[in-house]
């Protein structure tokens, strides 16, 4: 549950941060735009996605997650 709500949160920073770079490039502030998708809030975004789909895929959740227990 708690992975879902994390990918939710991600997937709504990565929409907010697309409708930033629509708007940079409406205006017709290319190199803003381009700033913004290379070492800006859009590639921290997408960063953020890349990283809660790889942990994932790992099996290893961690504290809540459950899956990263050993017998005692």
């Amino acid at each position: 549950m708690a992975y879902e709500r994390q990918l939710q949160g991600a997937m709504e920073r990565l929409d907010q941060s697309l409708a930033t770079l629509r708007n940079l490039i409406k205006r017709g502030q290319n190199a803003d735009a381009i700033y913004f998708m290379e070492k800006g809030e859009l590639k921290d975004r997408y960063d953020e996605l890349q990283n809660i789909i790889t942990i994932s895929n790992t099996g290893n959740y961690g504290a809540r997650g459950v899956q990263n227990t050993r017998n005692l």
